[in-house]
């Protein structure tokens, strides 16, 4: 992964922490063998990514998963105000892949269900 790239993930995983995302923490890593100072998920995610120690990809659903419902609530943004961050906000918040992550091969496909609609 180049440092690009993980620059790039770790802006996209914060603006997600709030909302809970699901991650995949790859490398053989034993959670039992991390100080209990690495033991928070938050920690995790951050400190493995800024040393290389896991690689850590989030699970998130593709733009063409969106519902008939989120594509209406997506749609009704265009021409208000703070319309990029209310953007931003809807994609993080439903877990959407709005930066490309999954094709770049940074982030991995959710399965079916794996976030309920929020």
């Amino acid at each position: 992964m180049t440092e690009e790239e993980k620059q790039l993930l770790l802006k996209d995983l914060c603006a997600r922490l709030p909302y809970y995302v699901n991650v995949n923490i790859l490398d053989n890593w034993s959670y039992d063998n991390l100080p209990p100072y690495h033991r928070s998920f938050d920690v995790d995610i951050i400190d493995g990514i800024r040393t290389n120690r896991y690689t850590v990809k989030p699970y998130l659903r593709s733009m063409s998963s969106m519902t008939e419902e989120e594509k209406e609530e997506f749609i009704s943004f265009n021409g208000t105000d703070g319309c990029y961050i209310k953007t931003m906000d809807f994609c993080h918040k439903h877990h959407l892949d709005n930066r490309g992550l999954i094709p770049m091969g940074l982030a991995i496909e959710a399965p079916e269900g794996m976030y309920k609609t929020v």
